[in-house]
């Protein structure tokens, strides 16, 4: 039993240094788009740079209402009980993922919300880095 507890300890310090990268306030894009450099401060007290080209496609793509509420980054969330998926949780940028095309519009959130493939999530990564972080829970 002290064996299970301390295991489990240590995996929430190691999580929480995993987490350390995550933005700790995300930002609304048009913010994002009228900084001379765009960042946000991270966990860890670090600065989170985001990619200016890839926060102006993200924005060339969504209308003026997410334009207006969909803060950046999106975050996912991942539980290493359920490994083979991650959890979107807001709202806007679910909606903002069916307005780039990236999820259907026939998909829904249920419950506040969505469950998604593990790797659609980091094939998104990669398609809009800096813009799309995945947190440990």
């Amino acid at each position: 039993m002290d064996g299970e507890r301390v295991l489990r300890k240590w995996i929430r310090l190691e999580i929480g240094k995993m987490n350390d990268g995550v933005v700790n306030a995300r930002v609304p894009i048009m913010d994002l788009i009228s900084m001379e450099r765009p960042v946000a401060i991270t966990r860890g007290g670090k600065e989170h740079r985001f990619d200016r080209e890839v926060i102006k496609r993200i924005s060339s793509t969504l209308s003026p209402e997410l334009s207006r509420t969909l803060k950046l980054p999106i975050v996912f969330y991942y539980s290493m009980d359920v490994s083979d998926i991650c959890m979107l949780s807001d709202p806007h940028a679910f909606s903002a993922l069916q307005e780039m095309g990236e999820f259907s519009r026939e998909r829904n959130m249920e419950g506040g919300s969505i469950c998604v493939g593990r790797a659609i999530v980091f094939g998104l990564v990669r398609t809009y880095p800096t813009a799309i972080q995945i947190m440990m829970r």
